[in-house]
């Protein structure tokens, strides 16, 4: 049963018209990493104020564009919108009832007429009542009118994931729901700089895109991020550290675990690392990782979704299949476990770095 209680005021949809990108700059990749020219002026960012700062950029070029959601015009639960409803006006950046299903039928309604939909699903927890208008219409409106229309411009944001105290209904990350439905793309940033660039490119990309948002890392990522309008392409990984002993492979909420990791086996086993972010899940980029492991023989996988046909097993089935004669040892998965999110019992839960600190000492060592 929804407990949730305030309804909100859902304000007119304005006109449509066409959307033009061409002259947005995108940011390059160089092995991987982004590569930002140190002249580019930027300011310190917290990896919510950088998502803020995106969806302002997103208002401002995009007459078109709109933000709805639970409580978004009082800036969010996160306060991610903070500021854009007094900016933009309460007819570009406006309250929905506390309905999913509702906001994404709303986005997908308004996507498929030409507009910009920016729709916040409060806790990817609360998505499931909108899963049939995602999978069933927004990802199947291109295949199914034979490219006539789309739902182009559909963006739906969610935060996910641990939390330290959420429960079993704020600490979910159902990414691999969604992974599984051709049509969609799904995105997952892990610093400040990464958030605003995928964001914007998401926002502009002509696919609907699930954005998830590690709300673990809002407040405690914090980085020097480029000011300027910029995109960073989707599907690409990026090489976090360079090694040479183990390829380690994460997304999201989980790199910080990773990197500390990583660390930690350097420092007490003298293991080379290569620690590498997916960014984005749907597509996934697979030649980065293959190329990896190809140099390093072993692969480790980690992240908060349950073990159990996580995303980690589609990577080690493809790698499996693509770098079997490289592999000199079992592809080791670091995951939740199989069981609802716990309160109490989280940490033991949690996939943390000690326990990839072990998989990756159980792989180097095989």
């Amino acid at each position: 049963m929804n407990t949730r209680l305030r309804l909100s005021t859902l304000s007119p949809l304005q006109h449509i018209i066409k959307r033009s990108y061409a002259t947005t700059p995108t940011i390059t990749t160089t092995n991987n990493n982004i590569n930002i020219s140190p002249d580019a002026p930027t300011k310190k960012m917290n990896l919510f104020t950088a998502i803020n700062n995106a969806m302002d950029i997103a208002l401002e070029t995009d007459p078109k564009a709109v933000i709805f959601g639970e409580d978004v015009g009082f800036g969010g639960v996160f306060r991610c919108t903070t500021g854009l409803r007094d900016k933009h006006g309460a007819n570009r950046v406006f309250n929905t009832p506390l309905c999913e299903q509702g906001i994404a039928g709303l986005a997908v309604g308004y996507t498929a007429a030409g507009g910009t939909a920016i729709a916040e699903i409060q806790f990817a927890d609360y998505i499931f009542p909108a899963f049939d208008q995602i999978v069933n219409e927004a990802a199947k409106y291109r295949y199914r009118s034979g490219n006539q229309f789309a739902c182009a411009g559909l963006t739906i944001r969610a935060p996910y994931g641990a939390v330290g105290h959420g429960a079993h209904y704020h600490s979910q990350s159902p990414e691999n729901y969604f992974v599984h439905t051709p049509g969609l793309k799904v995105v997952i940033p892990s610093t400040p700089i990464q958030a605003k660039g995928l964001l914007l490119a998401s926002i502009r990309d002509p696919n609907p895109v699930i954005f998830f948002e590690p709300k673990w890392l809002y407040r405690s990522a914090v980085e020097e991020v480029p000011i300027d309008d910029y995109m960073i392409p989707l599907g690409k990984a990026r090489i976090v550290r360079e090694g040479s002993d183990v390829t380690v492979v994460g997304y999201g909420a989980q790199m910080l675990v990773l990197e500390n990791a990583c660390n930690l086996a350097e420092q007490k086993l003298g293991i080379s690392c290569e620690l590498i972010d997916l960014c984005s899940l749907l597509p996934w980029d697979v030649e980065a990782v293959e190329a990896s492991v190809r140099k390093t023989g072993r692969l480790v996988i980690s992240h908060e979704a349950q073990k159990t046909s996580g995303f980690a097993s589609e990577i080690a089935t493809t790698i499996q299949e693509r770098c079997f004669l490289s592999l000199q040892a079992p592809i080791q998965r670091v995951c939740g476990l199989d069981t609802p999110f716990p309160l109490i019992f989280e940490k033991f839960y949690v996939p943390d770095h000690l326990k990839n600190f072990e998989a990756i000492k159980q792989v180097v060592h095989y």
